[in-house]
């Protein structure tokens, strides 16, 4: 049975290699794909149905009942905007629908600060065959599948 990873945002899929972060472009985390998000304010969406297992204003984690852990970074080193122009809309343990709002956000605020927008998806701690129908390229919006999560 395979899980299906849905963009968190709309914008440009991209390979994770072109991702501004060692441990993000070398999947020391896990393999994944990465979304440079259109401008304006937007909501950042559970990419799959499941336990959100960790919550920040920049970053979380969505458990499903499989075991897939599908972490949303939203930007590069946005912790050090210590949660200004992030809106949160769950809490830790809450149960979310994939496409549900998560984390309200403005990717153009993000970088006027300095910092990049681009959004790393990840699969948590799996090896990169773990993945299938990977897009890397062109336009999404919120909610279009990016990679399946096989087992």
């Amino acid at each position: 049975m395979s899980t299906e990873v849905r963009s968190p945002v709309a914008g440009l899929a991209v390979s994770l290699t072109d991702v501004p972060d060692p441990v993000f472009s070398q999947a020391m985390v896990g393999p994944g794909v990465a979304v440079k998000p259109a401008s304006g304010r937007a909501d950042a969406v559970a990419p799959i149905a499941g336990t959100i297992a960790t919550l920040h204003p920049h970053a979380f984690v969505v458990a499903a009942a499989t075991g897939t852990a599908v972490l949303v970074h939203l930007g590069i080193d946005t912790v050090q905007l210590k949660g200004e122009g992030f809106a949160l809309h769950v809490a830790k343990g809450d149960v979310v629908e994939a496409g549900q709002p998560v984390v309200s956000w403005d990717p153009t605020a993000v970088e006027e600060h300095g910092y990049s927008s681009v959004c790393p998806v990840i699969a948590l701690d799996l090896p990169p065959d773990a993945l299938g129908d990977l897009r890397e390229d062109g336009q999404v919006t919120a909610g279009d599948p990016l990679f399946t999560v096989e087992g």
